[in-house]
């Protein structure tokens, strides 16, 4: 039988999702935990890879075992044995072909910017105390609906057979004095929402202007789009799929 996993992780000690050699890993802590609590060899599959130093409020992974499980017991045994920072919220028996990475039909990531300095959040969110035109970034974050191909935003030289993604909402909203950049789309590129973010930043600091942006996504160059945003205040928020009611 396959099961989905439902879960959440501050990856702050992790070096993200995948499997990484000598690197801790969520989905090498894992795949321990599930291992020894079924006593057998579990190799889970996740959605998709989140880079060192993001967060997931909600993460999706699958594995096969060839028994019934008692899930609620299960669930509560994971998160006794897993360390504080990963919480299975459910385990949910699936169809054979179903696939966390291949059946996603919307992801949807959050990037959090403190315009004050908080001792409490420094690893949950970005400091970044200069002044942004947020009115001319949510303009410039409309402009993203008129393409598909969004190689500059890319990180250079990775395994993907194709640029395009297609975006169901891209928007900056303030609250209690911080920022958040919510986008969504059907699939995303390494790097792309910390990039498009950087970008952004770029056009709130008038450094750029909306027809820059435009200009720099036809170019399909990643060096001419903005830096990279600090990874601790990316966030994935959540996973969507047609046979799933979330």
């Amino acid at each position: 039988m396959r099961y989905f996993i439902k879960l959440a992780y501050n990856g702050t000690h992790y070096h993200g999702w995948q499997y990484q050699p000598n690197a801790a890993s969520v989905q090498e802590t894992m795949n321990k935990a599930f291992s020894v609590l079924l006593n057998t060899t579990i190799n889970l599959m996740g959605a998709g890879r989140t880079d060192t130093g993001v967060h997931a409020k909600e993460m999706y992974a699958h594995f096969d075992f060839d028994k019934s499980l008692d899930t609620p017991s299960l669930v509560h045994k994971l998160n006794s044995y897993l360390p504080k920072d990963i919480v299975i919220y459910d385990i949910i028996p699936v169809h054979d072909e179903a696939h966390t990475r291949f059946d996603a039909t919307k992801r949807t990531y959050e990037y959090h910017i403190n315009s004050f300095k908080d001792v409490f959040s420094q690893e949950q969110s970005w400091y970044f105390h200069q002044k942004l035109d947020v009115d001319l970034m949510n303009e410039a974050a409309q402009l993203l609906f008129n393409h598909t191909d969004f190689q500059c935003f890319s990180k250079v030289n990775t395994d993907v057979n194709t640029f395009d993604c297609t975006i169901f909402e891209a928007n900056w909203k303030q609250e209690n004095g911080n920022l958040i950049f919510t986008i969504s789309a059907n699939r995303f590129l390494r790097n792309m929402v910390r990039a498009i973010v950087g970008t952004l930043v770029n056009i709130g600091l008038h450094k750029i202007t909306l027809a820059d942006f435009t200009a720099i996504i036809e170019s399909k160059n990643r060096d001419n789009a903005g830096f990279s945003v600090p990874a601790h205040g990316l966030y994935l928020t959540k996973i969507e799929y047609h046979y799933i009611t979330q």
